[in-house]
């Protein structure tokens, strides 16, 4: 099977359709929307830290979970949008959380609730890629979620060169800021505990689209190193991986996370920002584990509940209509070696500005709705 086509520029060829999409090119956050999402929304600021907040919660999409005792996060109040019931941190703030809220008041009662399959599910936090801000951002996260004993989710999305230049280009300006910026990262951890998504796309882009394009050289074993520094502060590291239509040749891929310090982390992630289904992902990463003497990996289930689009429309990862939420986060999987399901990306969170959507990053609500619509449940 040869790699699927990448996109090298927002006018390139695209993929066949129904081909796998290589690469997610849209995160949690873009350079634009760093520090917070907007007026209202009430994220985290560089500088500057919330009140620790009661995490109550009750049954999610699957339904079935029970509501915990209020008081364990020592805030005035209990939030608007309730988390489910799980060992992971969900923001009481998110954008889902605020969609949520503005719904009801404008009367949209039925949509509310639609999007509270959202707003209620751990989903992780992309810090800022800013010197000044990482370090106050990521200890505000985690003095949060362990006010509530939960466990936040992070993700590391700052390499240089990112995502080759391309929809969410961007990262430190060079090794040496890079490195100084996952320092400040790490002393935001200080030991507390969190899971910790190492740079989406970076490892599978250097192997794949990346060869021969920009500043390459050397990035598994920058990879390595910002693996060992965030470990070492108590992050429990998973290097990403792709997906399996993006690198195909699995001895390289396993190689390249050896290179990336796989053996000394946690493990490695999958799926990140996709849509490819369980099933074969964790198919692939039985594979791509086989080759590293049973490493673990966890899987971004956030998006993928009806798989990949196959859909005549181009560019099918972007956006992608007909789509629904997948299998909720949880260290319940079907596999040993699978650690945990994870809402890596936020539903809603626009892949870039195609189908009349935001620019990458932005929370677009009737995408988020649409996701929340397709997924049975309560």
């Amino acid at each position: 099977m040869t790699a699927p086509q990448v996109p090298t520029s927002r006018t390139a060829p695209t993929p066949p359709a129904g081909t796998p999409a290589p690469g997610r090119t849209s995160r949690r956050r873009t350079d634009r929307d760093q520090t917070s999402r907007g007026a209202g929304v009430g994220r985290v600021l560089a500088g500057g830290v919330m009140a620790a907040v009661v995490a109550l919660a009750f049954g999610g999409c699957s339904g079935g979970t029970t509501a915990e005792a209020p008081g364990g996060g020592g805030g005035a109040g209990a939030p608007a949008v309730p988390a489910v019931a799980s060992e992971f941190w969900s923001d009481p703030s998110s954008a889902a959380a605020d969609q949520v809220v503005a719904w009801r008041d404008a009367g949209r009662a039925d949509d509310a609730r639609e999007l509270e399959k959202i707003a209620r599910q751990p989903v992780a936090i992309w810090p800022t890629g800013e010197l000044g801000g990482v370090e106050a951002e990521t200890r505000g996260i985690v003095t949060r979620a362990g006010a509530a004993a939960k466990t936040p989710v992070l993700v590391a999305y700052n390499v240089p060169n990112r995502d080759c230049g391309q929809y969410s280009s961007g990262g430190a300006s060079d090794e040496g800021a890079y490195r100084q910026w996952v320092g400040n990262m790490a002393r935001g951890l200080s030991g507390a505990r969190a899971v910790v998504v190492l740079e989406p796309d970076a490892l599978a882009q250097t192997l794949t689209a990346c060869e021969g394009q920009g500043n390459q050289e050397g990035r598994e074993a920058l990879l390595a190193e910002a693996a060992g520094t965030l470990t070492r502060a108590g992050g429990e590291v998973y290097i990403d991986a792709g997906n399996p239509g993006f690198v195909t040749d699995i001895g390289k891929l396993a190689d390249g996370l050896r290179k990336s310090g796989v053996s000394s982390s946690a493990g490695f992630a999958l799926n990140v920002s996709n849509f490819q289904d369980t099933a074969r992902v964790v198919a692939y990463g039985k594979r791509v584990s086989d080759e590293l003497g049973g490493a673990r990996f966890v899987v971004d289930t956030s998006r993928n509940g009806n798989g990949p689009y196959s859909g005549p429309d181009q560019p099918t990862w972007c956006n992608p209509p007909g789509r629904a939420l997948g299998t909720p986060p949880s260290r319940t999987t079907a596999d040993p070696r699978v650690a945990a399901y994870l809402w890596i990306k936020e539903p809603g969170d626009s892949d870039g500005d195609c189908r009349g959507a935001p620019e990458a990053g932005k929370f677009w609500p009737d995408y988020a709705l649409g996701l929340a619509r397709n997924t049975p449940g309560t």
